[in-house]
């Protein structure tokens, strides 16, 4: 139902999952673990799997050890990566053309943090004209309770609750677990 016209195809967007994001976030193993499922299932249907990686001058600087994406995960050569700078995973990066380029409407997001560059993405998507779909089980958030946030156990459920909720003319927004996340065979 994506408002692009021409572009049925869908994409899995996997945000941040590097390895100063992921230090002492919320149920990391798990999400992981979710994250490899939704790869592995992806490839299974020739759906695309796009890696995108944040930089900061910073904590978190380009072609440091902390700014790999972590080595479980199984980046093929062909996967495009797409580099950021800024919350939203669209702003001023290659992401739209890559998507584009494969026809693509609709996007699965996974990764983190949930609070950050996940919630900006989902939004960043969705007025660009995206179905979006925040795969539920697979983001995650670090603890930042001593500066007034709530756990992150808690900016997890809000932010399922509220993407499950959201709504734009022509475009879906749902937030579903990794087992009922269905990727289909492109039609030859």
């Amino acid at each position: 139902m994506t408002t692009l016209p021409q572009r049925p195809a869908t994409a899995l967007v996997i945000i941040d999952v590097q390895n100063d994001v992921m230090v002492g976030v919320h149920e990391r193993q798990r999400v992981v673990d979710n994250v490899l499922t939704l790869v592995s299932r992806a490839r299974d249907t020739s759906t695309p799997v796009i890696w995108v990686q944040h930089s900061s001058d910073g904590d978190l600087a380009f072609g440091t050890r902390g700014w790999e994406l972590l080595d479980e995960l199984p980046v093929d050569p062909g996967d495009p990566i797409v580099h950021k700078k800024h919350g939203d995973a669209f702003e001023d990066t290659g992401l739209e053309a890559e998507l584009a380029a494969s026809g693509v409407g609709h996007v699965v997001i996974a990764g983190a943090h949930t609070d950050f560059c996940i919630r900006s993405t989902l939004h960043g998507a969705l007025v660009r004209g995206y179905d979006v779909t925040l795969v539920s089980d697979a983001h995650t958030a670090e603890d930042l309770t001593e500066w007034g946030a709530p756990p992150p156990e808690q900016v997890i459920a809000h932010t399922n609750m509220y993407w499950d909720n959201q709504t734009a003319p022509g475009r879906t927004a749902v937030a579903v677990v990794t087992e009922e996340v269905g990727f289909t065979r492109p039609i030859s």
